[in-house]
């Protein structure tokens, strides 16, 4: 399985070359040269599997079997920051850096990274969103022999396997909904799916297209470009990012956008590129028609603001006595939308990507009282640590200089250990 960019510039890649990278050294991301294609007999078996199982059985697809076994495909994904620090602290040959936006996340997603005192734990609070904390990490990954020098790799949805585990989400969600497998063609199954960096968006589409009879809904909050992009083909940034109950979704550049617009070109390098770089350059594209036809076809969306996100979690509360996250919240909103208009229904699965425990405040606007697991209430009492970047501070010179300071600290480590 070869990896290539989505702007067609740069060097095709083995797995582990996409693995051990973030974005490509043309500014794309990088996808399957081939996307495999999975017949009925292959769903049928995979209906059975646990969730743990369909990660394997996809990793397997993507990763060629001389780099990585499929007896060693054990893990998942998760909440981007501290899933990953909790996967890697205290390991001896891995450090991790996280950014932050200071202000941007809940206290309690916060204090989940910052109170992690490993010494292979470096957390940075941000003064900015999440879109400006991706400019200097966009930036240093551009400089290709600075990469390859320090052996950086990223762990958000800009790396390849982690969409390939998202798509994990889509089979795993039609498998539990869907009635029967043995009807002709199988049942179609609706997939709700809440995105900010549209990560999972991308995950949906490539599942569909290797042959998972879903249909696809993007739900967004106020920052709604995705939505713009679905219904008019306005791929282009508001004024600002407005900040929502629905944080982790205060985006205004979906990046993983690139890998839709790709696969809904036919892999068009050229196409991906031009819009691509027209949109860097001047923050604001119309896709051409067919591509704008193409994306309505394949994709649903809807906007849901704050107070729609409060009223969600209230009434599944009320109905379900079940407490959702103001991200899961957004997704249900479209399903409560669907069933008021008595809309026929084929069966229909929202995507839930955290606790309501994360966020008290939410909980507590929509009128409901938060449930705070014990371990999460000792996170107050934890000593914290967290290097702020300041406005005006230069962040990627900070970032580099971090990532230079840990390889002078493993080169002496190496040096001291072979004496």
């Amino acid at each position: 399985m070869w990896y290539v960019s989505t702007r067609g510039v740069a060097p095709r890649v083995n797995f582990e070359g996409a693995l051990f990278s973030g974005y490509a050294p043309d500014g794309g991301l990088f996808m399957p040269e081939e996307l495999p294609q999975l017949d009925r007999e292959t769903l049928c078996q995979w209906s059975t599997l646990s969730y743990p199982g369909l990660v394997k059985e996809l990793c397997a697809l993507f990763i060629g079997s001389e780099l990585l076994p499929k007896d060693e495909l054990n893990g998942t994904s998760g909440d981007t920051g501290s899933a990953a620090i909790e996967s890697v602290q205290g390991a001896k040959n891995m450090d991790i850096i996280v950014l932050l936006p200071k202000g941007h996340c809940t206290k309690i997603q916060e204090l989940q990274m910052t109170t992690v005192l490993k010494q292979n734990v470096h957390v940075f609070g941000v003064e900015g969103n999440s879109d400006e904390l991706d400019e200097p990490i966009k930036t240093v990954f551009a400089d290709v022999a600075f990469v390859k020098k320090h052996n950086l790799m990223s762990l958000n949805s800009i790396n390849w396997s982690r969409v390939l585990v998202q798509m994990a989400h889509h089979f795993f969600a039609y498998f539990q909904c869907t009635p029967s497998l043995d009807t002709h063609p199988l049942p179609l199954v609706e997939v709700v799916v809440p995105t900010g960096a549209a990560g999972n968006l991308a995950a949906g589409y490539i599942a569909q297209k290797i042959g998972l009879p879903i249909r696809l809904v993007v739900a967004v909050n106020r920052n709604d470009i995705i939505h713009r992009t679905v219904q008019q083909g306005d791929f282009s940034l508001s004024e600002a990012v407005k900040s929502t109950l629905a944080s982790a979704m205060d985006i205004q550049v979906p990046y993983n956008m690139e890998r839709v617009f790709w696969l809904l070109s036919g892999s068009d390098s050229q196409v991906t590129r031009a819009l691509m770089e027209q949109f860097e350059r001047t923050q604001s594209v119309n896709l051409p028609k067919e591509l704008h036809s193409k994306l309505s076809e394949a994709v649903t969306s809807v906007s849901v603001s704050d107070e729609a996100i409060t009223q969600t979690m209230g009434r599944c509360w009320d109905e379900n006595q079940y407490l959702l996250c103001p991200h899961s919240a957004v997704a249900v909103n479209y399903h409560y939308q669907q069933i008021d208009r008595q809309q026929p229904s084929t069966p229909r699965c929202c995507l839930a990507p955290a606790s309501a425990a994360k966020f008290p405040e939410a909980v507590l606007a929509a009128g409901l009282t938060p449930e705070t697991p014990a371990e999460i209430v000792a996170l107050e009492h934890k000593e914290t640590r967290c290097t702020l970047m300041r406005r005006g501070d230069n962040w990627m010179l900070m970032l580099r200089d971090t990532i230079e300071d840990l390889s002078r600290q493993w080169r002496s480590h190496a040096l001291n250990t072979s004496q």
